[in-house]
């Protein structure tokens, strides 16, 4: 079956949720100046609340950084007992094995991107034991626009059995999305939420959706 990942969590009973009906991975942002930023006691208190009602194990937690120190990221792993780091921003692959956890890097898709420049993107990635995540690039933006980009265009990348696809996803698209691309995991964010608020019939919804194109 096709992985879903839930990101841009602000509370615990929506992480519960997501939990509870499926999801694999758990988005937190630490981003900045984003419009789904936590803090990092806000992530703490909301994690602490989440953990009191299950056993250990579940979706793995993902924190998204963009672009910034090594130390405070890694603090921030700790402190929070992250799985995953996910980078939305340009950092090099020199950065990447610094990291405290396995990384997810975001590979932007646009129209100035070709695909022998993601394609060598890809390599870099896979190489240093990282999975990519394909989301749609828009410009002064680090995603979570709510906007996709061509899926078809997946046909033309060197991608093995294991990437992430984001962008633009939600209840009703991401079965033709999954059909088209055959992603390991999806990530949605935007799509299931209503009036900027994670909505929980929204996230039901998407985890059927999930559940229904991968039989």
């Amino acid at each position: 079956m096709t992985l879903f990942k839930i990101c841009g969590l602000r509370d615990s009973s929506n992480a519960i949720m997501a939990r509870e009906n499926g999801a694999s991975f758990l988005g937190f942002v630490f981003v900045p100046g984003v419009r789904r930023q936590i803090s990092l006691e806000l992530a703490l208190e909301i994690l602490n609340d989440y953990r009191s009602d299950f056993d250990p194990g579940g979706p793995a937690l993902v924190g998204l950084f963009a672009d910034q120190n090594i130390e405070e990221v890694n603090e921030i792993i700790n402190a929070c007992d992250l799985d995953y780091a996910q980078l939305c921003g340009n950092e090099p692959e020199s950065y990447w094995n610094k990291v405290a956890v396995d990384v997810i890097k975001q590979v932007k898709i646009g129209v100035s991107n070709t695909s022998k420049t993601i394609n060598s993107e890809l390599e870099k990635i896979y190489r240093s034991g990282c999975l990519p995540l394909l989301d749609n690039y828009e410009k002064g933006s680090l995603g979570g626009t709510g906007l996709s980009f061509d899926w078809e265009l997946i046909s033309e990348f060197n991608l093995n059995e294991k990437f992430l696809l984001a962008g633009g996803l939600n209840p009703e698209n991401v079965n033709d999305a999954i059909r088209i691309s055959h992603p390991w995991a999806v990530d949605v964010s935007t799509g299931v939420e209503t009036e900027g608020v994670k909505d929980p019939q929204k996230i039901l919804s998407f985890a059927n959706a999930v559940k229904t194109a991968s039989m």
